[in-house]
């Protein structure tokens, strides 16, 4: 008995486990086992390099085996352990006590001194402001601060707060913000003086990537139709090429969607086949199958096989195509054969 139980003792240690599994491929398992818009959610907050490792890692994870799922939820509860529970949300948490406590301003302020630091921290108090009161901070401010101001606000504030400028400023704060990239640490420290009426802490911040045609687009989309065509005007007469790179942007290939089937037919009636094959060949099959449900029979199906033969497409090729048909969507629109609503405009 006394040898069996040695033998037992020697035979145990040699008993091979499995390699443990990886950390990405444990949370790509761990986000298939969640619901769509959690996993979604998570994937927000990720750069786009971690959400294509991810991405990949979730293909191979639908090919899991029981006891790799069961590795990475192990791995998940075990690193849990580690995470306090007073860590989920603190700075949410904090910042909330803090306001409800002195204030916003003063908040800011305080939290500004005492938080660590990894961005700039006063331009929070720009959502805590009212449109009023950012208008009145945009009509007051030199317009390069006013530029930057508009492009850190989110859209659909942005337009409230630039409709009631005179018209010469509001062309001139949008011109600015479309020509802004990259912002200095100086100049960000300058908009906090501005905004808490001193230099948080001599902070330095690093340079980050706002404004541009594309944030400009997405304001301009939430004004009302009467006021952003306006201010493209306005926006012509001093950089043509910047207001053609805005109008490009406001209504993209993508937002045909957007179009009742009607209006849509219109559109691709004036569009030569050829280039309708191209435009659609970097689509996904719902958008080719919109298209063409607007079409003849005949004519969806020779734009199929157009389609079908092609092999390889460029991508700027493509990309050249929907801005033509995006150029004869803005044409249509300007002449009024078809409609194109505005973020402001309401309709009954």
């Amino acid at each position: 008995m006394a040898d069996d139980i040695d033998v037992a003792g020697e035979i145990a240690p040699a008993v091979s486990l499995r390699p443990a599994i990886e950390g990405s491929a444990a949370a790509a398992i761990l986000l298939m086992l969640l619901e769509e818009g959690d996993a979604a959610t998570i994937l927000k907050h990720l750069d786009p390099d971690e959400v294509r490792q991810l991405a990949k890692g979730m293909f191979d994870a639908a090919n899991a085996s029981e006891t790799q799922i069961e590795q990475a939820l192990d791995q998940f509860v075990v690193r849990s352990r580690d995470v306090s529970a007073l860590a989920i949300g603190a700075e949410t948490r904090i910042r909330t006590v803090i306001n409800q406590a002195v204030g916003n301003v003063r908040a800011d302020n305080i939290l500004a001194a005492v938080a660590p630091q990894s961005s700039a921290a006063s331009l929070e108090m720009l959502r805590w402001m009212d449109v009023e009161a950012i208008s009145a901070l945009l009509a007051s401010e030199h317009p390069q601060v006013g530029a930057l101001i508009l492009s850190v606000l989110i859209p659909d504030v942005a337009a409230r707060a630039i409709e009631t400028l005179d018209e010469v400023l509001q062309a001139d704060l949008v011109l600015r913000a479309a020509q802004l990239t990259t912002v200095p640490a100086a100049a960000i420290e300058d908009l906090e003086s501005v905004l808490a009426s001193a230099n948080v802490g001599g902070q330095r911040v690093a340079k980050q990537p706002i404004g541009g045609p594309s944030d400009v687009a997405k304001i301009m989309k939430k004004m009302p139709k009467s006021l952003s065509e306006r201010t493209i005007r306005a926006l012509k007469k001093q950089d043509k090429l910047l207001a053609q790179a805005i109008e490009e942007e406001m209504f993209i290939f993508e937002n045909l969607r957007e179009l009742d089937k009607k209006s849509i037919g219109t559109v691709l009636r004036s569009v030569d086949a050829a280039i309708l094959a191209v435009a659609l060949k970097g689509t996904d099959a719902d958008m080719v199958d919109l298209c063409l449900s607007t079409m003849s029979q005949r004519a969806s199906e020779t734009i199929r096989d157009e389609m079908a033969e092609m092999t390889m497409v460029k991508r700027t090729d493509v990309d050249e195509a929907q801005k033509s048909i995006m150029q004869i969507v803005r044409q249509m629109a300007a002449s009024g054969e078809i409609m194109l609503a505005g973020g402001g405009d309401d309709y009954v």
